[in-house]
């Protein structure tokens, strides 16, 4: 096998390590909010809930990508969902009406508490679009790898290896690491704008891959595909991470 190729996957595992992080260090701080109100014991019983629910949606999630990616519409609405998700969540945390922990927690004190069993559905609810968030993203970045293998119901083995991957990093990392992940939030909180920033990009991605599906062919097949292209994407990908970290290091030198 070519090795620009095993590299070229390596790296795009790498970076939804980074990105499902950051996700999920979000999606870890909504949840944890949303269960504080119950006792310990039920507490934990709802964060089970929760975890499994995010791993059976995300299974899911990748599934239905099998069938569904394969439509052009489909990729066109994927990709205006992440634009949307992107610019709504910058413009929240600009807006200081982002979810931090600070925000969400004041926000639950003035709402009637649910039940436990309100409790995980809401729960359960918020996995959903948390496990559409992160599979669209991968799925966004790896079909525009190169093939590897056969198919699988009409998509690429290893495309569909990475897209199932993304999915399980997503679920391992609000199990294990989310609580690191926040504190890095905590630290450089320009990262956050900058992981939503990455959503929005990767759905301008989703959006050029639909532009060159077969069934529209407004510009080139093999354009999502080129070195040109993949030369630009992963280029401003590591601006925007870039600016994220230091952002925040700029703005600690003006003040000082």
């Amino acid at each position: 096998m070519d090795t620009a190729i095993l590299l070229e996957y390596g790296w795009v595992l790498i970076v939804l390590v980074v990105l499902e992080g950051l996700l999920a260090a979000d999606n870890a701080v909504v949840l944890a909010v949303m269960v504080k109100h119950l006792e310990p014991k039920q507490r934990q019983k709802a964060l089970f809930y929760g975890l499994l629910g995010a791993f059976v949606f995300r299974m899911v999630a990748v599934l239905m990508l099998v069938w569904l990616v394969q439509w052009w519409w489909v990729q066109a609405i994927g990709a205006l969902y992440l634009l949307y998700v992107s610019i709504s969540h910058i413009l929240a945390f600009f807006k200081k009406n982002d979810h931090s922990t600070e925000d969400l927690i004041e926000k639950e004190k003035k709402k009637k508490h649910s039940g436990f069993w309100m409790t995980v559905l809401k729960v359960e609810i918020a996995d959903i679009a948390f496990a559409i968030d992160s599979i669209l993203a991968a799925a966004a970045i790896a079909l525009a790898l190169p093939h590897i293998g056969g198919d699988f119901f009409g998509i690429n083995v290893g495309q569909y290896t990475v897209m199932v991957v993304g999915g399980l990093i997503g679920v391992i990392i609000m199990r294990f690491f989310a609580n690191w992940f926040v504190k890095i939030l905590d630290k450089k909180p320009g990262l956050e704008v900058a992981a939503f920033t990455i959503v929005g990009w990767v759905g301008i991605k989703l959006a050029v891959l639909t532009l060159a599906h077969p069934d529209l062919g407004v510009i080139p097949e093999d354009f999502p595909h080129s070195t040109i292209w993949k030369a630009i994407f992963w280029s401003v990908m590591v601006i925007i991470i870039l600016v994220g970290w230091f952002s925040d290091k700029f703005k600690t030198n003006k003040a000082a």
